[in-house]
């Protein structure tokens, strides 16, 4: 089995606050970041992970937190120096860093994109000043957009900016003008995603009042889907919509079950074997300094699995239904290894006629089937 493409993802987990709806292994700066040590580290997880990866090269890189942010540009050229002198990146990788408005000046955007990053993702979440307070936001609306303002100055003519919706106390008008609030500022690429709360994050144990019902929640995310529609965004994954065909690269990689590798505390890796076509699953170390002080030597790896052909399934399917774009069976026994009539014969025997189409070649979703994909997914279990 020849293996999918192969990304990096680098995890930096650090931030100024740690907000109430964050289930991400991210955590409170409360001394003075020492970068060249974290720096290192990376570059040294990077190392001992090349076995894994040999003759590859990497199609994208993607920085998140955390807030990677913190970061200064001089880091970031050293990291990404590092990188390239330890394995192949492709020449016009996809290189996205993301970013809290509130924790830079964006007086140094431009140094950023010398050192290689081409891409920004801005964690806007909201352009409302009350619900940005509650949301427990660093950043206040102009803050925002004053740096969406910086990074076009800078050159970067590639971000994407994340809205979410499904507020405490928020309406459906309101929930309309945030959104084309964000509109006014023609971001090429937009995440419209709702609030939930998560497990392990503190709205989970203190519930903001006001969280919008199930019926509300579904009437914003149909509104948003057409005011982005008529914006000219295509909606290409259930909270991704593109302008002018822009869509998120890495993120795609994901959903399509390519292949990446992280490194940095608590990153993840898929990677497929060359020799056996196996998929094994890796988790790194979470806290930050226990990641640094382990990095060097196999506890640095907490997990690993290796996926069983359910766990392929089911992991292909979690990722790509969240896809608008048809199911090719043969990227499915590509990515798998598995036969193609395992697929369709899951769907024949578990999904409604009319929530899918199939030409012998591929699945298409139909709207229907797009909305209850959890549903599918269901199935598996």
């Amino acid at each position: 089995m020849t293996p999918p493409k192969l990304s990096l993802y680098i995890h930096f987990p650090w931030c100024v606050q740690k907000c109430p709806y964050c289930d991400f292994n991210s955590h409170q700066l409360k001394t003075t970041l020492d970068e060249a040590t974290y720096v290192d580290a990376l570059l040294a997880d990077l190392e001992q992970d090349l076995p894994l990866i040999w003759g590859r090269t990497i199609n994208t890189i993607f920085m998140g937190g955390g807030t990677p942010s913190l970061f200064s540009a001089t880091a970031m050229q050293r990291l990404l120096s590092g990188i390239r002198a330890l394995l192949p990146i492709r020449p016009d990788a996809e290189i996205t860093m993301e970013v809290n408005p509130g924790s830079q000046e964006f007086d140094d955007l431009s140094a950023y994109r010398e050192s290689g990053i081409n891409r920004l993702s801005f964690g806007v979440q909201s352009l409302d000043n009350a619900q940005l307070k509650v949301l427990g936001r660093i950043h206040n609306a102009d803050q925002a957009i004053k740096a969406i303002a910086k990074a076009r100055q800078a050159g970067f003519d590639n971000f994407n900016t994340d809205l979410m919706f499904a507020l405490p106390e928020q309406t459906l008008s309101g929930a309309k003008d945030d959104l084309l609030t964000l509109l006014d500022l023609a971001p090429p690429h937009v995440s419209y995603y709702q609030l939930t709360l998560e497990a392990n994050t503190l709205f989970a144990v203190q519930p903001p009042a006001g969280i919008p019902d199930e019926g509300l929640q579904q009437d914003m995310y149909f509104q948003g889907q057409q005011i982005l529609a008529d914006a000219g965004y295509q909606q290409y994954e259930v909270s991704a919509y593109a302008g002018d065909n822009n869509p998120a690269e890495h993120n795609l990689n994901y959903w399509r079950f390519g292949d990446y590798l992280g490194i940095g505390a608590g990153a993840h890796s898929k990677i497929t074997q060359g020799h056996n076509g196996e998929i094994i699953r890796l988790v790194k170390q979470k806290h930050p300094q226990t990641y640094l002080n382990t990095v060097r030597g196999d506890k640095r790896i907490i997990e690993q699995k290796t996926l069983s052909e359910n766990d392929l399934l089911f992991e292909f399917l979690l990722n790509h239904l969240r896809l608008k774009e048809a199911l090719p069976l043969q990227r499915f026994s590509n990515r798998t290894g598995l036969p193609p009539a395992q697929l369709t014969q899951f769907f024949n025997e578990a999904v409604p006629a009319d929530w899918y189409h199939s030409d012998g070649n591929q699945i298409q979703l139909t709207e229907t089937g797009f909305l209850n994909s959890d549903s599918i997914l269901q199935q598996l279990f």
